[in-house]
């Protein structure tokens, strides 16, 4: 009797072993988003981006209210209104008299000359265009990484749930054969207390893999713009990014969308320089006028004027105002400069640490490839001997255990591979959608800056708000 039960108890246990270490099932692949497909979902979507975009926008203006510099201002004027008098002397006696004066007139300025003003403002404004579009080109890069970090982020939290799951089928498992051997005469309390206390810990690791899945799937709908569907581990993307640390740095130096953006706006710090320098030198305008009055005095009912004046001005001085401006923007200037350099060591900072988390990554995955086979193999051996009685309950617990950090730190390490490899995308400037294949429709800054650049008049935008 005693025998057969331990053949049976034996079977049990090694088809819970089975089911306990097999592969990590991971969800569906059929009808699965892709990761480019959730990039893409971010690219047309993210309110950040959008809100970048827009940002743009407001940046292509700044050219057409430089430009207004070339540009006469036009004034009309019209009004009206009453007067009375009465006079009174010992010649003529008592006199009344009311009046209804009005007119309208119109006035035409167009400066000639603003001490060079005008073309340096458009040239600052085409600085800052230039600038605006580096920026949103590095906000879009910056988006897609937090969107692939988002999508492994999920299969992560998902990969984890299954794995704990999978730990406590296992650990049930054990608890309900170590009872069985209790009530046989072949086990101890003992067993069946640390068989318990497993099986409970297995139990809130997996409540705190299922809240994080919660966690991840909220970002991921943040970032991308709906809930996480079926998602799947994609290939390596080492295709796409550089193959050599120098390669990278080579790229980064000469494409990243940041640098190039602080080397705008340096352009654009100098012409500002050259603006505020613009108030010293004098200015020449032209003004036009022309107007009708009608019942100014109680002799005229109507007259007409009209002049045209050439008007120089020459500052002398300004009250210190003026000086202080062209200060502060050499200052800004010196500052943009140094900027450009903080660029530079931010991005060969973040070409090394992703180029470091990558190699790091590979390694981890065959060590933990290799982890996962050793510790599978060692549970199997330990169940095997604690059932000649050579080990016990607790060691086929331990190496149970073994078998889950080893599964963790596996899944762990791809996650970390993967999202390494966009890092370095990111890193050297090429994480865009163009570069990624994204199926997507490309928004395209110069439209919105092709449609006002040149414009005189209107206030609607170019889509019609």
């Amino acid at each position: 009797m005693s025998g057969s039960m331990s053949i049976v108890i034996r079977k049990m246990q090694l088809s819970a072993m089975v089911f306990g270490i097999a592969a990590v099932a991971t969800v569906g692949n059929a009808g699965a988003e892709t990761i480019f497909g959730a990039m893409a979902s971010a690219y047309s979507s993210n309110p950040t981006l959008n809100a970048q975009r827009a940002a743009t926008r407001v940046a292509d203006e700044n050219l057409p209210i430089a430009k207004s510099g070339y540009r006469p201002k036009i004034n009309a004027s019209a009004d009206i209104g009453a007067s009375r008098s009465v006079s009174s002397g010992p010649t003529f006696g008592t006199s009344k008299s009311t009046l209804h004066p009005g007119g309208f007139g119109i006035t035409i300025s167009q400066d000639l000359f603003r001490g060079f003003r005008t073309v340096n403002s458009i040239g600052a404004a085409e600085a800052g265009i230039r600038a605006s579009r580096e920026t949103l080109r590095n906000t879009e890069q910056n988006i897609l990484f937090d969107a692939a970090s988002a999508y492994f982020d999920v299969i992560l939290a998902r990969q984890i749930v299954d794995i704990r799951k999978r730990n406590l089928a296992f650990l049930n498992e054990q608890s309900r054969a170590s009872q069985s051997r209790l009530d046989v005469g072949e086990g101890t309390r003992t067993d069946v207390a640390q068989s318990n206390a497993r099986r409970a810990l297995a139990r809130s690791q997996l409540s705190a893999a299922v809240a994080q899945v919660q966690s991840s799937s909220a970002i991921f709908q943040q970032v991308i713009g709906h809930a996480p569907g079926r998602l799947k581990m994609p290939r390596s993307i080492a295709r796409l990014y550089p193959k050599s640390l120098n390669t990278a740095f080579s790229v980064a130096f000469s494409e990243h969308p940041a640098l190039k953006a602080t080397g705008h706006l340096v352009d654009a710090a100098e012409f500002n320089v050259r603006v505020s320098e613009g108030a010293l030198l004098p200015t020449f305008s032209l003004e036009g006028s022309a107007s009708r009055r009608y019942n100014p005095s109680s002799t005229v009912d109507r007259s007409s004027a009209a002049s045209i004046t050439a008007k120089l001005v020459i500052p002398i001085y300004q009250g210190g105002a003026a000086t202080a401006t062209i200060r502060q923007n050499k200052e800004t200037l010196g500052q943009r400069r140094i900027e450009v350099d903080v660029s530079r060591d931010q991005v060969r900072a973040a070409v090394v640490s992703a180029w470091s988390q990558m190699l790091s990554a590979k390694a981890s995955n065959l060590a933990n490839n290799q982890q996962v086979r050793a510790a599978k193999l060692a549970l199997s051996g330990v169940i095997e001997e604690r059932n000649v009685g050579q080990r016990t309950t607790l060691d086929v617990l331990d190496a149970q255990s073994d078998v889950l950090t080893a599964r963790e730190s596996l899944v762990n390490s791809r996650r970390t591979e993967m999202v390494a490899g966009f890092a370095i995308l990111s890193a050297v400037g090429r994480l865009n959608h163009k570069k990624l294949g994204l199926k997507v429709s490309s928004y395209k800054p110069k439209d919105h800056y092709r449609a006002v650049k040149d414009k005189w008049y209107g206030w609607r935008t170019p889509d019609g708000r």
